[in-house]
């Protein structure tokens, strides 16, 4: 098991927040327009219909979640990405501009369409989600990967297979750290991705889908990738994970949970800054725990996300 962070060991963070240090980062993969309402409860089975009391269009995907999250800790990133030319696209590129994220390198392409999700919220902030993922084209040799060598640290997803090994392989490369944000994919996803990653974080539906099961034991079956460290994070049960032949827990910060969507894209974005600023993983994976409860309080994706100061006092109020 791992001791509590030092608040102390967390100084790099708080040069980032007072302009004292420069970072930056790329977040590649998916960004989605997400259709959220909000509801008493979540459906059942069968054919029915609930009540919404509340409705609102926002940007969401895991890869832009952790790109505005980043932004909004302070820290300077890049959205690489692909759209289409079509409402909902513009719709995402206007809410990145807004929260200060550079997309000069989101492409919206004339004959793509955009992924948009359907979300619904209940009560207890649980939701579900319909996911269409967009069309577009795979190939990822516009990228211009001259730029990752500014790059402190580079995070993807696995919905654009072809960009993130492409990112990866760059910044492998260049010594320059890779973080997975390991959702739900086809095992040969992760096949093909695991080898160029250096931290790699599942949520416990794809640990599962992926090596059988979401127990601590699969964490350590993975480390055959070579992988500096693999994760699962767990909700309210906080996060495992498993680095130099040894597994680690840090729990959940106990927080009044509105709305859990985004929670392991907040944890993703606010991690990858961490490494990029070259904290252990043990205190890396405490300030995103924190990150990501706090966004838990409140409704929506990004809505809560918070400063490094906000993260560090909040921090500080806990055991």
């Amino acid at each position: 098991m791992s001791s509590p962070a030092n608040i102390g060991n967390l100084s790099a963070l708080a040069d980032v927040a007072s302009g004292t240090r420069h970072v930056q980062l790329i977040c590649l993969g998916l960004s989605a327009l997400d259709q959220v309402w909000r509801v008493d409860r979540l459906f059942a089975s069968g054919s029915e219909k609930i009540k919404s009391l509340d409705y609102a269009t926002l940007g969401g995907g895991m890869a832009a979640n952790a790109a505005v999250t980043v932004a909004r800790l302070g820290a300077s990133v890049a959205f690489w990405g692909r759209a289409g030319n079509d409402a909902a696209g513009h719709e995402m590129r206007s809410a990145f501009v807004a929260e200060g994220v550079d997309v000069e390198n989101f492409r919206l392409f004339a004959d793509g369409r955009s992924s948009v999700s359907g979300i619904i919220v209940d009560s207890s902030g649980e939701r579900q989600i319909v996911n269409f993922r967009g069309l577009y084209p795979e190939a990822a040799d516009w990228l211009p990967l001259e730029a990752v060598a500014r790059a402190s640290c580079v995070l993807a997803d696995p919905r654009w297979t072809e960009g993130a090994a492409t990112l990866f392989r760059e910044a492998r490369a260049r010594g320059i750290p890779t973080v997975l944000d390991g959702d739900m994919a086809d095992a040969k996803v992760f096949e093909r991705l695991l080898p160029l990653t250096d931290h790699a974080i599942f949520s416990e539906p794809a640990l599962t889908s992926f090596a059988g099961s979401a127990k601590d034991q699969s964490l350590a079956a993975l480390a055959r990738y070579g992988c500096r460290a693999i994760a699962v994070t767990r909700g309210e049960d906080g996060v495992s994970w498993y680095e130099s032949g040894r597994l680690h827990r840090q729990a959940a910060f106990a927080v009044d949970v509105v709305d859990t969507t985004g929670a392991g894209d907040v944890f993703h974005g606010a991690y990858a800054l961490a490494i990029g600023v070259g904290l252990d993983v043990r205190d890396a994976m405490a300030f995103s725990a924190a990150t990501a409860a706090m966004k838990c309080r409140h409704a929506g994706g990004r809505n809560g996300i918070p400063t490094i100061n906000e993260c560090l006092a909040f921090m500080r109020t806990k055991p």
